[in-house]
């Protein structure tokens, strides 16, 4: 927990809020952003960095999810629903994001001893409780067996997953990510990724087996909480949090450096979606 406290104490934070242009920004674009923001930060070129989005109606696939035998049915079903299907670089299965769904990236620098990959997850979840802290439920950390995108850093109250956290590594750069269910139905989100499973392998033996997903046992946090939460609520709480951390707080985007080397990023992520997509 010490070293978790410590990475979250930096002498400055920069906050790059894109939560507001969800509608016009691709999801595509957000894992592009979060590489290039490693490469940077890694680097020494930029300090450490909170970035915040919110994606209208996507599925964000993992690798393992582009090997279902009938994919591409998968796929369509979720396009027919009028979702975008894209495949992101971290680890971690399907899961959905739409405009109830905020996703929070913390870009932080690898020290001479290296972030160790518990350490990246505890220190979410340590913010996650922060941040919540004037509420009696406790966030329990652990796999929630019957959720979209189950893992040992999925974070639930009362045995119900309302976030779940990966990370990607990149040139001395750890991004650590996370999606908070903020308001609307957590078992309808839970469903869709359900049917999708169940068009993409239609029942037969694969080498990868998809979680069995259970509905009910997926909510937000307006639901367990028994607040109307807004993006807005949230976006307010993470930056009170932010700022008791950090020796100081900037607002900023992207400095020429990382303006510089953003489309080449983004270009690889688009490259290697549309070859696992579109194969």
């Amino acid at each position: 927990m010490e070293q978790a406290l410590r990475l979250l104490h930096q002498p400055v934070w920069r906050m790059i809020d894109q939560s507001a242009v969800g509608i016009h920004f691709s999801a595509l674009q957000s894992f592009g952003m979060d590489d290039t923001l490693c490469n940077s930060v890694g680097s020494g070129k930029a300090p450490a960095t909170a970035r915040t989005w919110v994606h209208h109606n996507t599925i964000v696939l993992g690798i393992q999810d582009t090997k279902l035998p009938h994919l591409k049915a998968g796929i369509q079903f979720l396009q027919e629903a009028g979702y975008q299907v894209i495949v992101r670089n971290s680890g971690g299965l399907a899961v959905v994001l739409d405009e109830g769904v905020l996703s929070i990236s913390f870009i932080l620098p690898e020290t001479e001893k290296g972030i160790d990959i518990n350490r990246g997850y505890e220190t979410m979840w340590l913010f996650v409780q922060q941040m919540f802290a004037d509420f009696p439920q406790s966030i329990a950390k652990g796999e929630v067996a019957g959720s979209y995108c189950p893992g040992s850093y999925d974070l639930s109250i009362g045995g119900k997953k309302f976030a779940g956290i990966s990370q990607r590594r990149l040139k001395k750069g750890v991004a650590v990510q996370i999606y908070l269910a903020v308001n609307g139905s957590g078992s309808k989100r839970a469903e869709r990724i359900q049917t999708f499973y169940q068009i993409a392998k239609k029942g037969e033996e694969t080498t990868f087996s998809p979680p069995e997903i259970v509905p009910d046992v997926m909510a937000s946090l307006a639901e367990l909480l028994d607040r109307p939460f807004t993006i807005e609520d949230i976006m307010l709480r993470l930056l009170t949090q932010l700022r008791s951390c950090s020796g100081q707080l900037i607002a900023g985007q992207l400095n020429e450096y990382e303006l510089g080397i953003f489309p080449g990023y983004y270009e690889r992520v688009v490259d290697r979606n549309d070859k696992i997509i579109n194969d």
